[in-house]
């Protein structure tokens, strides 16, 4: 009987064939580790180091980069948001792409695939073939999303100067316009005006709403409007949402400025707040949704029923009261609803909404979105921010993140909008913002603090004495915001917004 044992001896042929086919793998594994070293051993000596050694700076940059990003934590920022950076950076992604690949196809010849086996050679080519398409394709898609991140960063942040802070705040409107069928967004009627008030250095905010529906307040001293309108906007059937679209039929006024609308209308808000703007970016409200749906959604405490559109409307339904995650069209409506309320709990809401987005959206979220992330900004967003600005308010919204957010909304009982008193709006805004703004041990505090991490924080806990506990023990709740228009919604005036939502 035959030794069961007994393994047939390879021949000198098989097992050189085998050693080849080892060496041609081992070359192409090499060259996926660490590109050029296949060459270093097998090939061309001069392209194998140059190949290496251009790895090897690749990763001490890298690692410099992060081991400063730790310190300096708006160097991320500055890198990602500067045009001409970004436009290296992909063409030099394009280029790694090309030259990887071709190394792996010199890998693949220098294993002598000819001398192979059939099986082997067709196993070399696969193995190769896939391991050049992905690291090529990888590299190449990575282009493509910096192209896009490039393109976002030139369409969006369009402004030519960085601007000073004012007082020690940057003060930015918030413009929230309805689409016009296609047409140019820069005549709308804003749907809703919002001053964020920053602190330079801590990120404490303030948000100052203002009416949609004022009359008679006076514009900037000095502006063109105020030489127009002496006395107030006093025009028949003139309110503040309607200064846009009266520069832009008055053209002559702003001969310099490209956007007639936005430079009125930043005048009014001057003229009403007495702080000076130092930015502004208006939003597309018809594409706000896509924003959110970019983001994941964001959650909102609904106590009432929602209107979704008119009860004439096809699609008319509600969104139902309960802690829930809306999508993009929900939290339009949540955002945008007055059937059944009034202008001032809608405003109410929309700073609820303003608060859980700078709350709930992380840097993680936008990095997992990012294309979705792009394309709806680039689209429903412009805004006066030059490009080198970024890193700052980048690092303001972290900050930001871990602090309280106040408001006041020049709206009813407060402030009479149809005939209101500038003086005292002027007081008002002063007071808040002094609210808002640290002592000189709590600023230099603050600015030694490392920012938030960008990771999602909890809502803030309602104490007994918050604004949630009126609602617990029965208080009024219009039009899904706790408070009423006779005593005002406490999310309009608050030192704490996220107990108010």
């Amino acid at each position: 009987m035959a030794d069961q044992n007994y393994r047939p001896q390879r021949t000198a042929a098989e097992r050189a064939s085998r050693v080849r086919f080892r060496r041609a793998m081992a070359l192409l594994l090499i060259t996926l580790l660490l590109p050029g070293s296949a060459q270093l051993v097998a090939g061309n000596r001069r392209v194998g180091r140059i190949a290496i050694w251009t790895v090897i700076g690749l990763v001490i940059t890298g690692g410099l980069v992060f081991l400063i990003s730790l310190v300096w934590h708006g160097l991320i920022f500055r890198l990602g948001t500067t045009p001409w950076l970004l436009g290296v950076f992909r063409v030099g992604l394009i280029a790694g792409a090309i030259a990887w690949a071709a190394l792996f196809i010199d890998a693949w010849r220098l294993g002598r695939p000819l001398e192979l086996e059939l099986k082997q050679r067709r196993i070399v080519v696969a193995i190769n073939g896939a391991l050049a398409f992905s690291v090529a394709a990888t590299l190449i898609f990575g282009a493509h999303l910096v192209g896009v991140h490039k393109g976002m960063v030139e369409t969006i942040f369009a402004g030519a100067e960085a601007a000073e802070a004012h007082n020690g705040r940057f003060n930015i409107l918030l413009a929230g316009a309805d689409s016009d069928g296609g047409k140019t967004r820069w005549g709308l009627r804003p749907d809703s005006l919002t001053v964020a008030s920053i602190d330079a250095v801590t990120g404490r905010t303030v948000l100052i709403g203002l009416p949609r529906n004022m009359q008679n307040f006076t514009f900037a001293k000095g502006s063109p409007m105020d030489e127009e309108f002496p006395r107030g906007f006093d025009c028949d059937g003139c309110y503040l949402n309607g200064v846009s679209t009266w520069a832009e039929d008055h053209k002559d006024l702003y001969e310099d400025e490209d956007h007639p609308g936005m430079a009125a209308t930043i005048d009014a808000v001057e003229g009403i707040t007495d702080l000076q703007i130092s930015y502004y970016a208006i939003v597309d409200l018809n594409g706000f949704q896509e924003i959110v749906d970019a983001i994941g959604g964001v959650t909102l405490n609904v106590r009432q029923p929602i209107p979704v559109g008119l009860p004439s409307d096809k699609f008319y339904t509600h969104i139902e009261p309960g802690t829930k995650k809306l999508d993009g069209w929900e939290t339009l409506w949540y955002a945008r609803a007055r059937h059944d309320s009034d202008d001032y709990s809608r405003m109410a809401r929309q700073k609820c909404v303003l608060n859980a987005i700078l709350q709930q959206t992380s840097p993680a979220d936008v990095v997992r979105h990012y294309q979705e992330v792009a394309k709806a900004t680039s689209s429903t967003i412009t805004t006066t921010v030059p490009p080198g600005e970024i890193e700052r308010f980048s690092t303001l919204a972290l900050k930001a993140k871990s602090q309280k957010i106040s408001t006041l909304s020049l709206v009813p009982p407060l402030i009479n909008t149809a005939d209101p008193d500038m003086s005292d709006i002027h007081a008002q805004v002063r007071k808040a913002v002094k609210k808002a703004t640290p002592k000189k041990e709590e600023a230099f505090k603050s600015e030694s603090a490392s920012p938030d991490d960008g990771e999602t924080k909890a809502p803030a806990k309602k104490d007994d004495g918050g604004p949630e506990a009126g609602a617990e023990k029965g208080g009024p709740v219009t039009g899904g915001a706790l408070g009423s228009r006779n005593k005002g919604y406490q999310a309009n005036a608050t030192d704490d917004l996220a107990s108010a939502c």
